[in-house]
């Protein structure tokens, strides 16, 4: 008997830390991922790099290994789809393709210093037309200092050979053969300069910036014209269907898809993402790192999204593991977090590389304390996914201060969220039910695969694509609404007493800090 050919998407997910690939199904599952890790220097406490030929590299050998698969199980691959971690940029030379800098990672925050003196004359301009503040990350102006300080930089600009992007538009401009410089709206709005009316990027801020229009890719919408992977690459040609900043793809897969739904991802960074319409909400007053964003934006018509994050979970978890030692890996204090019952003494805030919901501190640091001789790891694990639990409280406490409503569901996916732990903490701290969606894990991989898989007809929508998977689990919330507001007001004199403030800032601040994300 012949089997029945099957037909998917090859889904690329570019995180910070690695790069995997898979292929998605039309059933909505994922094949088994091909993975690499990534390589992430931090050459002083504000910077943050990597190696974007390491990133090329990886992504063409994780492609063919899932290309591979995709042959020995007779599926036939429709096209490619790519979620990529957001705001992380470089410069390249568009004769050679070789990278002319080392790409700035999302997280880094050399300018955190510096831009404050540019907020009294821009926030309320670019909060109104970008959706974000000043904030401590300016893209845009670290590709105007690298074309004037950067001899190779400067001499590609000059000779009409040089091009800035985030990491979606170097994997689409290197799969292309140079064919296209583009980026999604999703990964532009992470930049911080994408206009949220005209879908276009904002040329005052652009101009004041220093950057030269000319180096900027070509913003499209999620599931708009990227062109095709070109066959010496892969093998084969692909038409590339979607491109999306990893958070939003996470959204689509994890089934946030109306206002009031919301999605909290677990990976290098804690993202919390709440869908809010057809139109750009406008707060009364904004509240710190919280952002407007586009959620995706398809056949030109967008969707806005809020999001707040935490910029240091998983990688402090890895950072407690691998660089101090305290636990032998991940999954350990996973287990070890079991096995203390009850709350713990231990509290940890995860800022290791600033704050900011619900206090703006970009030079926050971390904090661990609690500790007694009666201490024992299993409560020190505790008390680090309750810190985790707690920060996840602080955004969507700051999403709904915005939204001025309460956002009636939360989807729960990422590597730390396989943890029953930390999902019953959340459902505790926030008082609300928190559901663990299935295959979570891959969200970010699906989500734009079935944004370009409804493109390639595999799906008459993203919903149904959705659907067409178990919904997963629920937790529900376990503590009484009094021992909860103690937990929450603990945290919050926590914050009060170790977290450092800028001159006028109160606990609530008023100045919020730019993303990306994912930016993540």
């Amino acid at each position: 008997m012949t089997r029945e050919r099957r037909r998917g998407v090859l889904s690329i997910d570019e995180g910070t830390t690695g790069t995997r690939a898979a292929v998605v199904l039309d059933d909505g599952g994922a094949a088994p991922a091909a993975y690499l890790p990534i390589s992430v220097g931090s050459p002083d406490h504000l910077r943050v790099e990597q190696d974007a030929t390491e990133i090329w590299v990886n992504t063409v050998r994780v492609c063919r290994e899932a290309l591979e698969w995709a042959a020995a199980h007779r599926v036939e691959i429709t096209g490619m789809s790519i979620s990529t971690q957001r705001a992380t940029v470089l410069l390249w030379d568009t004769v050679t393709g070789t990278p002319l800098t080392q790409a700035v990672v999302w997280q880094d925050r050399r300018y955190a210093r510096r831009l404050p003196e540019w907020e009294k004359e821009w926030d309320e301009h670019l909060i109104e037309h970008t959706g974000r503040p000043v904030g401590s990350r300016a893209p845009l102006l670290w590709a105007a200092e690298e074309i004037a300080r950067n001899p190779a930089a400067g001499r590609a600009h000059a000779a009409g050979r040089l091009a800035f992007g985030s990491i979606d538009s170097w994997l689409v401009w290197k799969l292309t053969g140079g064919a296209r410089h583009v980026t999604s709206a999703t990964n532009a709005v992470a930049v911080g300069a994408y206009d949220l009316r005209t879908g276009d990027w904002h040329e005052p801020w652009v101009e004041f910036l220093g950057c030269p229009r000319d180096v900027l890719p070509l913003i499209v919408d999620e599931d708009g014209d990227f062109g095709a992977a070109d066959p010496s690459i892969l093998g084969t040609r692909l038409p590339i269907l979607s491109v999306m900043g990893d958070q939003h793809a996470a959204m689509i897969a994890l089934g946030a898809h109306r206002p009031g739904q919301a999605t909290c991802v677990h990976g290098t960074g804690t993202f919390l993402d709440a869908v809010a319409g057809e139109r750009p909400p406008a707060p009364r007053r904004p509240v710190p790192g919280v952002l407007t964003l586009v959620g995706w934006r398809s056949r030109g018509v967008p969707v806005f999204s809020l999001e707040g994050f935490a910029a240091t979970t998983g990688s402090a978890m890895r950072w407690l593991c691998e660089e101090i030692g305290l636990f032998e890996s991940p999954s350990r204090l996973a287990e070890l977090a079991r096995e203390h019952t009850g709350p713990a003494r231990v509290r940890f805030v995860p800022a290791l590389a600033g704050l900011r919901t619900p206090v703006w501190s970009p030079e926050a640091t971390g904090v661990l304390t609690g500790l007694s001789l009666s201490t024992t790891r299993a409560e020190l694990a505790r008390g680090i996914l309750e810190g985790f639990a707690h920060s996840v409280c602080d955004l969507l406490e700051g999403l709904e201060e915005v939204m001025e409503r309460p956002v009636g569901e939360l989807f729960c996916g990422g590597g730390l969220a396989t943890s029953d732990v930390l999902m019953a903490a959340q459902a505790d701290l926030a008082g609300r039910p928190v559901r663990r969606a299935c295959g979570h894990e891959t969200a970010s991989l699906r989500g734009t695969a079935y944004l370009g898989g409804v493109r390639a007809g595999l799906w008459p929508s993203v919903s149904a694509a959705v659907a067409a998977l178990p919904p997963g689990r629920v937790f529900e919330p376990t503590l009484s609404d009094a021992e909860r507001q103690d937990a929450r007001a603990e945290w919050r004199d926590l914050l009060a007493r170790h977290v450092t403030r800028p001159p006028g800032h109160g606990p609530r601040g008023t100045q919020p800090q730019s993303q990306e994300e994912s930016p993540s």
